[in-house]
């Protein structure tokens, strides 16, 4: 086997060898090896670069990192490999699964909060939006409160440029009314942000319920994907490490 590996090594790879297997260019597997995503190769006595079977692996571990973990992580991880710090490589992996979980966590933290809101209608929102006064006595909460949520980042008021007082316009609302619900229901602070940011962000509950099963399906490709790029860095390092 090691002598079967050495007589492939010495196996000469073109640029255009190593782009073609994946729909690249030159100038990006030549970019790849400048990066250190590839160890650096060989030049014949004309200054041409001469890859290897070695070269070739490197980029295909490199392509399947990309997805799971991202282009700056994926190359960090080739490149620590190429400088004999696997251990470094392996710990960007598992920063990456480490994410994942976390974003798994977040993920059924906001379907928690949302089970428990209340889809009632809501009250139709004042002409031109509403004063912190009239909203918090709607609520029945202080107009401190609402501050408070303003600097934590559930509710955005914008401001008359003409006073300065806070309005409250309908998203603004809706977001006050989100944490409201919530805080009743003992959601902390740092719970309930990442529902209303991505409540904000889908425009309502409906589309925040289909952009959740959006989510489910993109935390489940990425986990795949982590999957995959650890088998092809495994190999690579098995057989070329």
């Amino acid at each position: 086997m090691g002598k079967n590996l050495q007589t492939a090594e010495r196996v000469r790879l073109r640029p255009v060898d190593l782009a073609r297997e994946h729909g690249l260019s030159t100038q990006a597997v030549r970019n790849y090896e400048e990066a250190g995503i590839l160890p650096a190769a060989a030049r014949t006595p004309h200054g041409y670069r001469a890859y290897t079977p070695r070269h070739a692996a490197a980029l295909r571990a490199f392509l399947a990192l990309l997805p799971g973990h991202g282009h700056p992580t994926a190359t960090a991880i080739l490149r620590a490999v190429h400088e004999g710090a696997t251990d470094e490589a392996l710990r960007l992996i598992d920063e990456s699964h480490a994410q994942l979980l976390e974003d798994r966590r977040t993920l059924g933290a906001v379907e928690s909060a949302l089970r428990d809101l209340d889809p009632g209608p809501a009250a139709p929102p004042e002409p031109g939006g509403t004063f912190i006064g009239p909203l918090a006595r709607k609520l029945g909460i202080r107009p401190a409160t609402l501050r408070k949520w303003e600097d934590a980042g559930l509710v955005i008021p914008h401001r008359d440029p003409r006073t300065g007082y806070r309005v409250y316009d309908e998203s603004a609302v809706r977001d006050a009314r989100t944490a409201h619900q919530l805080r009743r229901g003992g959601y902390p602070l740092d719970r309930i942000a990442p529902l209303i940011a991505h409540l904000r962000t889908a425009g309502g509950l409906e589309p925040l319920e289909a952009a959740l099963t959006d989510w489910h399906d993109r935390l489940s490709t990425r986990g795949r994907a982590l999957l995959t790029g650890a088998a092809a860095l495994e190999t690579y390092l098995r057989e070329h490490g």
